[in-house]
C-alpha cells in the first residue's frame, strides 16, 4: 500500500493484524488514496492434514511448510497444523531453491503440492508428490500422484515403500545364505564325508527357495497404513496365505486386488 501511496490508518492495521493472526490473508480496497474496504480470504486446512503432520513425525520425517502467505498468516497455519519449521512469503522459484538448498545440505527431500506454484518445487524434490485434485501442471511435475484427496496417503505410501525395501533386504539375505549352504551340497563337495544330494531332493530345494521367497514377499499384503482405523479405502480383500502362493505359482495374482476402480471417462482431449 505504500509503493501505491494510500494511507493506511492505524484502525486498519490494527484489524489487518488480528486477521494475520487468524491465519487469514487481507485484501485492501482503495479509493482516491484512502482505504474503503477489506477483503478477508482464509486457506483452510485440510481435515486430514494434523494427523498426517503427526503420521509423518512417526516416521522420523522433518515436516516444513513453504507458503506464499506473510510471516503472520504463516505462523497461524503453521500452530493450526503443529508445524514449527516455516517459511513465508516465498515465490515460486524460491520454493525451488530452498529444496535445492536441503539437498545441498544431504538431506533427502519430498514435496507436496497443487498448484502452479509447485510446479518447480515438485520437479527440483527427490520426490514429488501431487494431489490428484491439483493443476495438471503440479501432476505433470511430480513423481507420485494421489488419486484420493487424502494428505495421509503420503505417510502411508512412505512406509509401504520402506516396508517393501526391508522386505526385498529381507529376501535378499534369505536366499543368499539359503544358497550358500545349499549349492556346495549339491554340488557334491561334501561326498568325500559321506553326505550327497540326489538330484530330485536338489530340484526339490530349489523349490523350496523359490516359494520361501514368493511367500515372504506376499506377507506384504497384509500390510496395514499408518492410521489405519480412520482409512476406509485400504480394506482389501482378505485372501487366505496358501491361495496367495497357490496364485502366485500359476501366474493367477492380479496386482489390482485391494485397490478400488477410479471411474473415468474418455473424451476427445484424451490419448
Amino acid at each position: 500500500m505504500q509503493t501505491s501511496r494510500v494511507r493506511v490508518v492505524e484502525e486498519v492495521e490494527h484489524l489487518v493484524s488480528a486477521f494475520s493472526s487468524e491465519g487469514k490473508t487481507t485484501v485492501f480496497v482503495a479509493l482516491d488514496s484512502k482505504v474503503v474496504g477489506l477483503i478477508t480470504l482464509a486457506d483452510t486446512p485440510k481435515p486430514d492434514a494434523t494427523e498426517t503432520v503427526e503420521l509423518l513425525r512417526k516416521l522420523k520425517i522433518k515436516v516444513m511448510m513453504l507458503t506464499g502467505d506473510n510471516e503472520r498468516t504463516a505462523q497461524a497455519i503453521g500452530e493450526q497444523l503443529g508445524i514449527t519449521n516455516i517459511i513465508a512469503q516465498v515465490l515460486p522459484s524460491h520454493k525451488s531453491r530452498e529444496v535445492a538448498r536441503l539437498q545441498a545440505e544431504g538431506e533427502v527431500v519430498a514435496m507436496v503440492g497443487d498448484g502452479i506454484n509447485d510446479a518447480p518445487a515438485l520437479a527440483q524434490a527427490d520426490l514429488g508428490f501431487a494431489v490428484g485434485t491439483g493443476m495438471d501442471v503440479a501432476i505433470e511435475a511430480a513423481d507420485v500422484v494421489l488419486m484420493r484427496d487424502h494428505l495421509t496417503d503420503v505417510p502411508v505410501a512412505i512406509d509401504l515403500s520402506r516396508a517393501t525395501v526391508r522386505r526385498i533386504h529381507t529376501n535378499f539375505i534369505w536366499a543368499v545364505l539359503y544358497n550358500l549352504f545349499s549349492i556346495p551340497i549339491a554340488a557334491g563337495c561334501l561326498f568325500p564325508v559321506g553326505l550327497m544330494l540326489r538330484p530330485v531332493y536338489a530340484s526339490m530345494a530349489m523349490a523350496l527357495s523359490s516359494v520361501s521367497v514368493v511367500t515372504s514377499s506376499l506377507l506384504l499384503r497384509r500390510y496395514k497404513p499408518p492410521g489405519y482405523a480412520r482409512q476406509d479405502g485400504y480394506q482389501g480383500e482378505v485372501i487366505p496365505l496358501w491361495r496367495q502362493i497357490w496364485q502366485a505359482l500359476t501366474g493367477g495374482l492380479h496386482t489390482n486386488r485391494g485397490y478400488q476402480r477410479m471411474e473415468q471417462s474418455m473424451d476427445d482431449s484424451m490419448a
